[in-house]
């Protein structure tokens, strides 16, 4: 938080895939460091075997239904996990399955990922770099891949709405299936991430166009993981411009007015 205070950022969101056990450490640290921190999430959603990585910002990190659906997530992460290190073992590389899955095993509230198999095959000499590990064994279309099996987008976003927040594509264009879009809009998502580190400029003003054009509002950030294998090097390398994130507010709050109208509707309607 105090890297990304002196690059500059204001507003600040941690949004861990599939977990929000750091978010409680993440708003003490902001408020030391002066920044404004807006709980966050990033779950990942499947639609034609295709992770559609969707953010949720805003939310309430200790909604029980969210909390639920967040505990089954991480199981599932960790089912493809040791799939994966099965399927390495028919190739001919062995791994230690319960020592590279012991972190999410012993925390709960930790998400595995595969960047967890691929530092266990660098540390075993059987590539240099977690690049190499993704590239050789890991990515789609290699050797070791394992779909992931999740819930589409259209049920990611209620749950964020249900756990009071706003629900943005995760990097569009990275997705790359932009014929998608409208149907998620239709579903109910808020935003696209027209910023992202991996956006040039020709790609952001094609989703800030987009987003207008749905009737979206847009979000950004650099998507920093503190990991140099992934990622920029520095937090708020890209940033959302601070009209952007106004807009973003209100649009949870026209979201939060609607939600308490209908809810004393249904109380009314009951009594």
């Amino acid at each position: 938080m105090a890297r990304a205070a002196s690059s500059g950022v204001t507003v600040l969101a941690v949004t861990d895939h599939d977990t929000v056990a750091g978010a409680a450490e993440a708003a003490a640290a902001c408020a030391d460091s002066g920044l404004t921190f807006v709980p966050g999430i990033e779950i990942t959603a499947v639609q034609a075997e295709a992770d559609v990585h969707i953010l949720g910002y805003f939310i309430d990190t200790q909604s029980p239904s969210l909390l639920a659906f967040l505990t089954e997530q991480r199981q599932q992460r960790i089912d493809r996990l040791r799939l994966m290190i099965g399927k390495l073992a028919t190739l001919g590389i062995t791994l230690d399955a319960d020592a590279i899955l012991q972190p999410g095993l012993r925390d709960g509230g930790k998400a595995a990922g595969r960047p967890w198999i691929a530092r266990a095959l660098v540390a075993g000499g059987h590539v240099a770099t977690t690049g190499e590990a993704f590239d050789r064994w890991l990515a789609r279309g290699r050797p070791a891949f394992v779909a992931r099996i999740g819930m589409p987008p259209r049920e990611v976003i209620d749950r964020i709405h249900d756990a009071g927040g706003v629900a943005s594509l995760a990097h569009p264009g990275l997705v790359g299936h932009d014929e998608w879009i409208r149907g998620f809009a239709a579903a109910g998502l808020d935003a696209l991430e027209a910023y992202h580190s991996e956006h040039d400029a020709e790609t952001t003003a094609h989703y800030l166009k987009m987003a207008a054009s749905l009737s979206l509002a847009v979000t950004g950030g650099s998507d920093f993981h503190a990991d140099e294998s992934h990622g920029p090097a520095h937090p708020g390398v890209v940033s959302l411009p601070a009209a952007d994130f106004e807009r973003l507010d209100a649009r949870r709050q026209a979201r939060l007015r609607a939600a308490s109208r209908a809810t004393a509707s249904g109380d009314a309607t009951s009594s």
